[in-house]
C-alpha cells in the first residue's frame, strides 16, 4: 500500500468523470486554474455521459482513451439509497472506499482523490492516516495518544495494542544498542501492562544479545529497517474497528477470496492460479483433463505392481512380478509426432517380484525392493552398486528423505530403518508396535507417517505357507520358496502411527477398520491419502489428526491398490482398483470425476502423476501394461490400440491377466486360516 497523508488540500483530479451514470450534480466542490480536464462539460454543470463509458479502446481521438472536460470542476453526486445497486446488498460507501483504497495502492492519487470528492465518501479520518505514519515511522508516543480517537475503547483491546507498540519499541532499542533505554521501556511500559509471565522473560532475556543478527534471530524478527512496522500495524488492525481502518489491500483479499471459491468450484481445475481473468468466471476444460490413453507401455512379461516418477518428470521406473524393473525415458511431443518412449534401463538382478521404488532427489539413483532385498541403481549406467540385506521380512516401503540425504525403509519386520546415499544404515527406530505396510516422509521433512498391522503374538493355529506373498505382504503374489509350518496370529488391528522424524518419537497412533495398503503426503505436508479396504481411500489432516474425508467407488479386497495424489495443486485424488480401471477424484470435494477404463482384466495396482508436467499421469496393471495418460491429443498421432508404434510387435498385444491370487488373511467365525503367504513373511 503506497502511504500517505490523505487529508489533502486539492481533490481536484485528472480522471474520467462519471456523473452522467450516476446522476446530476447537487453539491459544487470548487475549482482551480489550471484544473486537469475530466469528461466532457454540458455547459451548465453536469457532466456528459463519455461515448466510451471512460475509455476508448476502438479509438475516439481522445487522449490515452479518457474522455475530457473542457470547464468545471468535480462535483459530489447525491444518489438515492446506500446500495450498490437497488437489487444488490453491498453497501455503497463500503465499496467506494475500497475502490479508493485500490486506487491509491496502485499509485492513481489523483483518481482516487477525484472519487473521493465525487462520491463524497473518504477513505480513512486524518487520525488514521496520522496514526499510520506514526507507526511507520517510529512515533511510538505519538502513535499510542492517538489509539483513542480511532476507535480503540474497549480496555483490554487497549492493554493488547500498547504492548505491540511498546514491545516494538523495545526491539528496536536493542537493536540500535540502547540497551539502558530498551530496559527502562521493558519496567515502565511492558511489565505494567500485565504479560504473561514467560513472554516477559522471553523479551528480557534477548539484552543479553550482543549483535543486532542475533536479537533478529531469537526474537524471530526481521528489524526496524525490515518488514516488522508494517507487520506492527497489520496486528493492530485486529484492535481497530475496520470501518475505521481498512485492512490494507482489502479489494485485492477479496478477489482472492472470489478467485480461491471458483478454483474450489472447479473440479476439473488443473492451471496455474495466474492463468485467471477478472472478467468472467473460472472454469477449466474437461478435455484439457488427462483422460485419454496416449501410450501403452508393453515390454514387462508379467504384471506390473508399482510405479515412480523421476523428480525432472523425465523418467518412470516400474517394478514387476516379473523380477525386473524398468526405468522409462519420455520422449518430447510436437504437433507432428507422437512423444517417444523407450526402455532407458532394464534392471535385472532380482531374485524375486519388484514391489517398492524410490529415486533420489537428484534422480541419479533408484531404489527397487524384492522381498527382504533392497537394492540400489546408478540411473545414468543401468548398474546396481549396492545390495542391502538389512531386514528379515518382506521390505514394503522406500521412501528417500527430502534433505537428499537419504533413504527410509519399512518392512513386516516391524523395524523402520534409515538409511544414507550409499547404503549404510545410519538410524533405526527399533523394533516399532506395528508391521508396516507402507510409510511417507513429509516434504516438510518433521514427520514420518507409517501404516500397518498390530504385532499379535501368535496362538496355536497351525498351517503350511499357500501363496509366497499375501496382501500385506507386498501385495503381489512373488516367487519365494513354500513356507513352513507357521502358527497364526488372531485377526489384528490396523493403525497409522505419526513419527515426529528427529526424536522417532511416536506423535499419534490412529486404529484404522480395515486393511491398509498404501499412504501418501501432500505437497503442503498437511494430509495422508491411505488407501483402506474394502473399497475405501482415507483423507486424513495431519495437523488435526482427524479424517477429513472417504473417497469411495474403487474396488479394494484382496489386493495392495495405491493412490496418489495430482495436479497442480495435488487436487485430484487418483487410484487403480481390482475391477480393472482407474478412479479420479476432487481431493475438496469428494466428487467422483472419472473412470477410465481400458486396462485389461485384472487389478491396477499403482497409479503415478508426473510432477513436472500436470496434464499426464501413469498406471499399471496385472495385464503387463503401463498406460500413460494425457488430455486429449492429436488422435492421428496414434494408433487406435494406443500401443506405441516404436515398441517391438511382440508386446504390441495386451496379454489377459487372470489376477494374482494375493490372498488376504481369511479370517471366519474364531477360526484363523492363513492363506497367500510367504515363508518368513507371514501376517
Amino acid at each position: 500500500m503506497m502511504l500517505q497523508d490523505f487529508d489533502q488540500d486539492s481533490i481536484h483530479s485528472s480522471s474520467p468523470d462519471l456523473n452522467g451514470l450516476a446522476g446530476p450534480s447537487s453539491m459544487g466542490v470548487g475549482g482551480s486554474a489550471g484544473l486537469a480536464k475530466n469528461g466532457i462539460s454540458n455547459g451548465n454543470g453536469h457532466s456528459a455521459v463519455p461515448a466510451t463509458n471512460g475509455s476508448s479502446g476502438f479509438g475516439n481521438g481522445v487522449g490515452n482513451g479518457i474522455a475530457k472536460r473542457e470547464h468545471g470542476s468535480i462535483s459530489k453526486v447525491s444518489l438515492p439509497g446506500t446500495t450498490l445497486y437497488d437489487d444488490s446488498t453491498v453497501d455503497r460507501e463500503e465499496f467506494v472506499r475500497l475502490v479508493i483504497q485500490s486506487l491509491r495502492d496502485v499509485g492513481y492519487m489523483e483518481s482516487a482523490s477525484a472519487l473521493e470528492a465525487e462520491s463524497g465518501y473518504t477513505l480513512e479520518a486524518s487520525e488514521v492516516s496520522q496514526f499510520r505514519r506514526y507507526i511507520l515511522e517510529g512515533q511510538w508516543t505519538k502513535a499510542e495518544a492517538i489509539l483513542m480517537h480511532i476507535g480503540v475503547v474497549d480496555e483490554e483491546g487497549m492493554l493488547d495494542a500498547k504492548f505491540l507498540i511498546s514491545q516494538q519499541k523495545y526491539l528496536e532499542l536493542l537493536e540500535a544498542q540502547k540497551t539502558t533505554a530498551a530496559l527502562h521501556v521493558l519496567r515502565t511500559e511492558l511489565a505494567p501492562l500485565n504479560v504473561e509471565a514467560e513472554h516477559l522473560h522471553t523479551l528480557s532475556s534477548l539484552i543479553m544479545c550482543s549483535e543486532a543478527e542475533d536479537l533478529r534471530y531469537r526474537a524471530g524478527w526481521d528489524g526496524a529497517a525490515g518488514t516488522s512496522r508494517q507487520q506492527l500495524l497489520s496486528n493492530l488492525h485486529r484492535y481497530i474497528p475496520s470501518s475505521i481502518m481498512i485492512p490494507q489491500r482489502r479489494m485485492a483479499t477479496l478477489l482472492r477470496q472470489a478467485l480461491s471459491y471458483q478454483r474450489q468450484r472447479c473440479v476439473y481445475h488443473n492451471s496455474n492460479f495466474t492463468n485467471f481473468s477478472l472478467y468472467m468466471d473460472h472454469q477449466c476444460d474437461k478435455d484439457a483433463f488427462p483422460r485419454t490413453t496416449t501410450t501403452i507401455l508393453q515390454v514387462h512379461d508379467d504384471e506390473v505392481w508399482n510405479l515412480e516418477w523421476s523428480h525432472d518428470g523425465q523418467y518412470l521406473a516400474s517394478g514387476s512380478k516379473d523380477k525386473t524393473a524398468i526405468i522409462w525415458k519420455v520422449g518430447p511431443v510436437s504437433s507432428h509426432h507422437p512423444r517417444e518412449w523407450s526402455p532407458h534401463h532394464i534392471l535385472r538382478e532380482h531374485q524375486y517380484a519388484v514391489g517398492c521404488l524410490a529415486w533420489s532427489l537428484d534422480d541419479s539413483i533408484l531404489l527397487t525392493s524384492a522381498e527382504q532385498t533392497i537394492k540400489l541403481w546408478n540411473t545414468k549406467t543401468g548398474v546396481c552398486f549396492r545390495t542391502i540385506d538389512g531386514h528379515s521380512d518382506v521390505v514394503t516401503a522406500l521412501a528417500w528423505l527430502p534433505d537428499d540425504s537419504g533413504f527410509i525403509s519399512g518392512s513386516l519386520d516391524r523395524k523402520v530403518i534409515r538409511w544414507d546415499r550409499e547404503g549404510r544404515q545410519r538410524d533405526s527406530w527399533g523394533t516399532t508396535a506395528i508391521r508396516v505396510t507402507d510409510l511417507a516422509v513429509t516434504p516438510d521433512f518433521t514427520r514420518l507417517v507409517t501404516i500397518g498391522m498390530d504385532y499379535v503374538p501368535p496362538h496355536s493355529v497351525t498351517v503350511i505357507d499357500a501363496n509366497p506373498r499375501a496382501s500385506m505382504a507386498g501385495s503381489h503374489g512373488g516367487e519365494a520358496p513354500m513356507g513352513t509350518p507357521q502358527s497364526v496370529p488372531k485377526k489384528p488391528d490396523n493403525r497409522m502411527v505419526i513419527y515426529d522424524l528427529a526424536t522417532k518419537q511416536a506423535e499419534s497412533s490412529i486404529r484404522l477398520e480395515g486393511e491398509l495398503t498404501s499412504v501418501k503426503i501432500s505437497q503442503n505436508s498437511q494430509y495422508a491419502l491411505i488407501n483402506h479396504s474394502p473399497d475405501e481411500i482415507h483423507l486424513w489432516d495431519l495437523h488435526t489428526g482427524r479424517l477429513t474425508r472417504k473417497f469411495t467407488g474403487q474396488r479394494q479386497g484382496r489386493h495392495v491398490i495405491r493412490s496418489c495424489f495430482g495436479g497442480v495443486d495435488g487436487n485430484f485424488v487418483v487410484s487403480g482398483s481390482e475391477d480393472g480401471n482407474v478412479y479420479v477424484w476432487h481431493r475438496d470435494t469428494g466428487t467422483l470425476l472419472e473412470v477410465l477404463p481400458g486396462h485389461g482384466e485384472g487389478s491396477v495396482n499403482s497409479v503415478a502423476w508426473n510432477p513436472r508436467n500436470q496434464q499426464m499421469f501413469a498406471s499399471c496393471s496385472d495385464d503387463r501394461t503401463i498406460r500413460i495418460w494425457e488430455a486429449n491429443v492429436h488422435e492421428e498421432l496414434y494408433p487406435d490400440t494406443f500401443t506405441h508404434p516404436a515398441l517391438d510387435s511382440s508386446y504390441s498385444s495386451v496379454p489377459t491377466g487372470k489376477g494374482k491370487g494375493k490372498l488376504r488373511t481369511q479370517y471366519e467365525d474364531d477360526n484363523a486360516e492363513a492363506v497367500s503367504r510367504t515363508s518368513g513373511t507371514g501376517i
